[in-house]
């Protein structure tokens, strides 16, 4: 019998080589645009953004650390795919704003993408699509709401010191 516990560990480590297996394909699919599978997905993340945000922000959209995405936006500025503007509501956190050569950049890989994207996903109903994503979503969210490894994290060190305080006594 297959446990759930057993599921959700094989679910995990799926994703984990999915992501490596899609941040090689995007290498592959954006590298006619002088991108990387990085650079996209922050380029990505800034035009899907209805407004300016600093880098934090862009970083914690993405998951990704401040430092890894600064590092990220200082490239895309240094390519003019991206230009920095003055943030009304903090002086040192700039805004990352698109350029026109940024939104050229975005829309020329996710027309790469379209096609690739529905043949790697063919045979799959909207049913099967949707379901995946509301699974990963969960996941997701659980994680952004810091009660994921943080949380497990801090019981496991509440129980060592539980245990140590009972053996004390």
């Amino acid at each position: 019998m297959y446990s759930k516990d057993a599921a959700i560990a094989e679910l995990i480590v799926a994703v984990f080589r999915l992501n490596g297996r899609l941040l090689d394909a995007g290498n592959q699919l954006v590298s006619e645009f002088e991108l990387t599978s990085a650079w996209w997905q922050v380029l990505g993340a800034v035009s899907l953004s209805p407004v300016p945000l600093p880098v934090a922000h862009i970083a914690r959209n993405m998951g990704l650390s401040r430092q890894s995405v600064q590092r990220i936006v200082d490239l895309l500025a240094e390519k003019a795919l991206v230009r920095f503007e003055a943030n009304p509501h903090h002086v040192r956190a700039k805004l990352v704003v698109l350029t026109a050569q940024g939104a050229a950049a975005v829309k020329a890989a996710e027309e790469r993408q379209r096609p690739w994207a529905r043949e790697m996903t063919a045979g799959l109903n909207m049913k099967r699509i949707t379901a995946a994503l509301e699974v990963l979503t969960h996941m997701d969210q659980h994680l952004s709401n810091d009660s994921g490894a943080t949380e497990m994290n801090a019981n496991t060190e509440r129980g060592k010191n539980d245990a140590k305080t009972a053996r004390a006594r």
